[in-house]
């Protein structure tokens, strides 16, 4: 485990980038708000990270109160990662990172890797109100727990009960939105975003 860098300054930006300034750190933030996930899935879903820098920097998150480690019971038996209530503080952050860089967003390179569920967190930035949320993306499934206050905040694949609100959009629709062309309410005015489901949630984003 590496000593924490410090940039000396009694600023509190600065001792909050003390702890998640370095490259990587957020982004595995992005991806332990999906909940608990194993070594092997995080390194997948952040294509670019080499094995030796994704495990220092998990080393450095759990010594720095961001996440834990613990194992599960059998038969899954693997160590899985997690967010503490601290690390889960991050998510206004990551939102308020990911709406400033919505200009530079632009056009996806030949380069750019993609998962669907990079799209949940635009998404919930649109989402008022609570309920489960299941999304259905050109690019594959996911679903989101819109207004929870702990536990996990979107996941992977169809929604794990009936959800209040099914999302049905197109990659393009999604890009859109990500970059923030385009609102949601617009969105689901002009066709572009179906919007199935009886509850309050689904009722109200279809009369926005």
């Amino acid at each position: 485990m590496s000593p924490r860098r410090s940039y000396d300054q009694y600023c509190s930006a600065a001792r909050a980038l003390d702890v998640v300034g370095d490259r990587w750190t957020l982004l595995i933030v992005r991806e332990l708000l999906a909940g608990p996930r194993r070594y092997t899935d995080l390194h997948a879903d952040l294509p670019g990270v080499s094995t030796d820098v994704l495990a220092s920097r998990l080393k450095d998150m759990e010594r720095d109160g961001l996440t834990t480690r613990r194992r599960l019971p059998p038969p899954g038996a693997a160590y899985v990662y997690e967010l503490t209530g601290r690390g889960r503080e991050l998510l206004p952050v990551l939102q308020a990172l990911g709406k400033w860089g919505e200009p530079d967003l632009g056009e996806r390179r030949p380069t750019d890797a993609v998962r669907a569920h990079w799209f949940a967190l635009p998404l919930l930035r649109a989402l008022q109100g609570e309920g489960l949320v299941e999304v259905r993306l050109g690019e594959g499934d996911f679903h989101l727990h819109v207004g929870a206050e702990d536990g996990p905040v979107y996941g992977d694949g169809p929604a794990p009960a009936e959800p209040d609100a099914r999302l049905v959009l197109d990659t393009g629709t999604g890009t859109a939105l990500a970059r923030g062309e385009l609102k949601l309410p617009e969105a689901v005015r002009a066709g572009r975003v179906t919007v199935t489901g009886d509850s309050a949630l689904a009722k109200e984003l279809r009369e926005a």
